[in-house]
């Protein structure tokens, strides 16, 4: 690793500290100045400059350490609790110990100036009343950040998993499909297993992305419906309308596949004249698509990975697309039919 990649690294791990140090420094290296300027001229006559450096920086210090009792203890532990009364007692306390301290500072550095508990108040209400107000906002505002970072983490996560259980539900199917071909002696297998090839491939190299195009979501679409044409025959008919011209849009990989694989696992087998009917298009940046199939109830397969892929689907909807998509699932006697409507961005 390079000198600067190391120096990116320790500055990306120690960021938080670093923003604090120096913010911490601005405050205490402000012009001494501006502080005197809390006092009058006959008062400043009376206070030496290592008397001051000294008084100056031990309030500082009581300040910073204001701010970290209020974010560390007192806001999450008092005023998230809505327990406001209790809140602002610990406040004015906090601020009397202030003063108190100030009183200690003035003996201890015989500081030639009468001490008075009005005045330290007011020379010093102003910088507590900010540093209370900053404390407050500060643990608001990183409570929340770190909040959404860990639901973005939760939700990466989830999605994470969600993905792994897609490869093998699929690769499974298809297995299944090569398996029957295979008993069949297809003349179809070499180029089934080229496609189930070119599927493999965008599995493990697309999957991975948070997006991909919609022309290589489709390509992968066809090329499974193609598998399990090769596979039913004449047994099935497969009715496929996909007519997307703006192939260029985006969206989640593998996403579109669990309705069709629903569609083939439950619309075959005692079924009389099975019927698959898949449509797909795009209205005003809204992606269409419908499956429908014949099914019977009594042709349910119970078996472990039954719904794996509709639950699965219907989650990464709800956590990719929360407020931009409508599934509806329609069944009746003998049809079954899956509709998403999923706002696309241009």
């Amino acid at each position: 690793m390079s000198n600067s990649a190391t120096i990116k690294h320790w500055i990306g791990q120690y960021k938080t500290p670093l923003i604090h140090i120096l913010v911490w420094a601005v405050v205490f290296l402000l012009p001494i100045i501006f502080s005197l300027s809390n006092f009058s001229a006959s008062d400043k006559k009376h206070l030496k400059p290592d008397e001051f450096f000294v008084l100056n920086l031990i309030s500082k210090l009581y300040i910073v350490v204001f701010f970290y009792l209020n974010t560390q203890q007192i806001v999450p532990k008092i005023l998230y609790k809505k327990k406001y009364l209790l809140f602002f007692i610990s406040q004015a306390l906090v601020f009397i110990m202030m003063l108190v301290l100030d009183f200690i500072l003035f003996r201890l550095l015989s500081i030639q100036h009468p001490f008075h508990f009005i005045n330290s108040a007011y020379h010093n209400i102003s910088l507590f009343v900010v540093t209370s107000l900053a404390s407050i906002i500060f643990k608001l505002v990183w409570d929340k950040a770190k909040a959404e970072e860990q639901q973005k983490e939760n939700i990466k996560t989830e999605l994470s998993f969600l993905r792994s259980q897609i490869s093998p539900h699929f690769l499974f199917n298809v297995l299944n499909n090569i398996v029957a071909m295979v008993r069949l002696k297809s003349d179809n297998l070499e180029d089934t297993v080229v496609k189930l090839s070119t599927l493999l491939q965008y599995m493990l190299y697309k999957t991975d992305e948070e997006k991909v195009f919609l022309r290589n979501e489709i390509e992968y679409l066809e090329s499974y419906i193609d598998l399990q044409s090769q596979r039913f025959g004449n047994k099935m008919q497969i009715i496929r309308n996909i007519t997307v011209n703006d192939t260029y849009q985006t969206i989640e990989p593998m996403l579109l596949i669990p309705f069709v694989e629903n569609a083939f696992k439950h619309g075959y087998g005692l079924i009389k004249n099975p019927i698959i009917n898949i449509i797909l298009k795009i209205e005003n940046d809204v992606l269409i698509f419908e499956v429908r199939n014949k099914f019977d109830d009594t042709n349910l397969q119970k078996d472990k990975t039954s719904g794996i892929g509709l639950t699965n689907v219907k989650r990464r909807l709800e956590l990719l697309y929360p407020a931009s998509h409508q599934l509806e699932m329609i069944k009746n006697d003998t049809w079954f039919m899956i509709s998403l409507k999923l706002q696309l961005k241009p």
